[in-house]
C-alpha cells in the first residue's frame, strides 16, 4: 500500500514539472503569457464560497440606547407629510347665501371681452359668400 501511495506522488511531481515546461499554445504568446495574468472563470472552489442569503456575520442593532438607535421609518423623514394639516370647511347652503350677498362683483374682477367690433359680412357676394 506504502508503495503505491509512493508511485502516485512521484507521478504527480513527474506531471507537475513537465507542465512549467510544456504549456498549451495560446499561453505561449498573446496577453495569457503574461505572469500576472489570471484566468477569467474562476474555479468551482474560488466562485460562491459561501450563500448569499446567508450572511457571514450577524448585524449587530444596538437598541439599549433609544437616542442611538437610527429611526428607519420612512413617514418620520417625510418632508412632504411634516406640514400642517389642511383645514377644511364644510359649508351649508345658509353659509354659502350669506358669503354671495356680502359679495359684489365689479366689472373689473372679470377678464376683458375680447370681441368688440361685429363682423360685416358681404351678402353682395356670389353663392352668399360661400363658394
Amino acid at each position: 500500500m506504502a508503495a503505491a501511495t509512493s508511485v502516485t506522488t512521484k507521478a504527480k511531481t513527474i506531471v507537475q514539472s513537465f507542465r512549467r515546461f510544456l504549456k498549451k499554445p495560446w499561453e505561449i504568446t498573446g496577453p495569457c503569457s503574461d505572469p500576472e495574468y489570471k484566468e477569467a472563470i474562476p474555479a468551482a472552489t474560488e466562485y460562491r464560497i459561501y450563500c448569499p442569503a446567508t450572511p457571514k456575520l450577524r448585524a449587530i442593532v444596538p437598541d439599549s440606547d433609544p437616542e442611538k438607535v437610527f429611526d428607519i421609518k420612512y413617514y418620520s423623514r417625510d418632508k412632504r407629510r411634516s406640514r400642517p394639516p389642511i383645514r377644511r370647511y364644510i359649508l351649508r347652503k345658509a353659509d354659502v347665501e350669506k358669503m354671495m350677498k356680502e359679495k359684489t362683483f365689479d366689472t373689473s374682477d372679470f377678464p376683458p371681452v375680447y370681441l368688440t367690433s361685429t363682423v360685416e359680412e358681404d351678402y353682395n357676394a356670389r353663392g352668399g359668400g360661400y363658394e
